[in-house]
């Protein structure tokens, strides 16, 4: 990993993976007298949680959900009507899903 970022201090590397370990990011196994490190998730997964996580904030402090809701229908219709669809889609298989875990 040191290879990786020749400029860098070997302390600093070293204590970014390990802070970055301990925040759930990354996983860690030792190997000999060292660690290695690999990715707790994808990219894609860990974006999902992230905007997962900041719209449930924004949900839970808005008195007005129906206005974060629209907001979000605007946007994604002024960058891409075709996204609207698969918004659609989305929403009727979550409905789905949250109906058949009621039974």
């Amino acid at each position: 990993m040191h290879l990786a970022f020749p400029d860098l201090a070997y302390t600093t590397v070293m204590t970014t993976l390990d802070r970055l370990y301990r925040k759930g990011l990354l996983l860690r196994q030792k190997r000999g007298r060292a660690f290695t490190y690999e990715p707790r998730c994808a990219r894609e997964e860990l974006l999902s949680e992230l905007i997962s996580g900041h719209v449930t904030d924004l949900l839970g402090v808005s008195a007005q959900s129906a206005v974060l809701l629209s907001t979000l229908v605007r946007a994604v219709g002024r960058t891409d009507a075709g996204l609207l669809e698969e918004l659609d889609a989305l929403v009727r298989t979550e409905r789905e899903r949250l109906k058949a875990g009621d039974q």
